[in-house]
């Protein structure tokens, strides 16, 4: 006999105890059910704004490359540095929580500011170039927001779905056998508290006879 079968009270108290516990394991499981699937919708579309992020990234980048190359070809490397704002690009995440799980949620971008004593670009392929790469950075800063956000649901989903599966597979199949062998034990007393209760009315009747 297991350990947590001695645990359990005899008679209608174990069985009331153990059906409490088998509705508590299956409004448990029930509700980490739906716990996953909103974990699980989150994941995938975290993946596609992380995967779009990604093409845009990759996309804004080899532009500015582009260019960028044209630009050099044009005004050299000295007018590349000395086009270059003093300033630098700020990205603040933001965070949120779903089903108790923190994650970035989005991106803000503060693009650096040329002020006025420093140099504009020197021609407009340094001027297409700046403006591509800034995107690529942005488009970068969203992918990996969204990539983190991911991971972070997705672990989140894998903890979650192995207590379904714990109690799905294993906890409640072991409430249900204890519950059936506490209800069994309890109809066979029953029974024989109403075989003896016969006999004894039979036996009262024959002294009486």
């Amino acid at each position: 006999m297991s350990a947590r079968r001695r645990r359990v009270p005899p008679g209608r108290a174990g069985r009331l105890r153990l059906r409490h516990s088998l509705d508590t394991a299956l409004r448990g499981a029930d509700l980490l059910e739906r716990k996953l699937r909103l974990l699980l919708d989150r994941e995938r579309e975290l993946r596609r704004t992380a995967e779009e992020a990604s093409r845009v990234w990759r996309d804004r980048l080899a532009e500015a490359e582009t260019w960028c190359e044209r630009g050099l070809l044009l005004g050299g490397e000295r007018a590349l540095f000395e086009a270059a704002p003093a300033d630098r690009a700020r990205i603040d995440v933001e965070w949120t929580a779903l089903m108790g799980v923190s994650h970035p949620s989005s991106v803000s971008w503060t693009a650096p500011v040329r002020s006025l004593a420093e140099r504009t670009p020197a021609n407009t392929a340094f001027t297409h170039a700046e403006r591509a790469y800034r995107a690529a950075v942005r488009a970068a800063a969203e992918h990996s927001a969204a990539r983190t956000a991911a991971e972070l649901i997705a672990a989140e989903a894998e903890r979650t779905r192995q207590r379904v599966r714990a109690l799905r597979r294993h906890w409640i199949p072991h409430l249900t056998r204890e519950l059936a062998a506490v209800e069994l034990a309890l109809e066979e007393a029953e029974h024989e508290e109403a075989v003896r209760r016969r006999w004894a009315a039979s036996s009262r009747d024959g002294v009486r006879g």
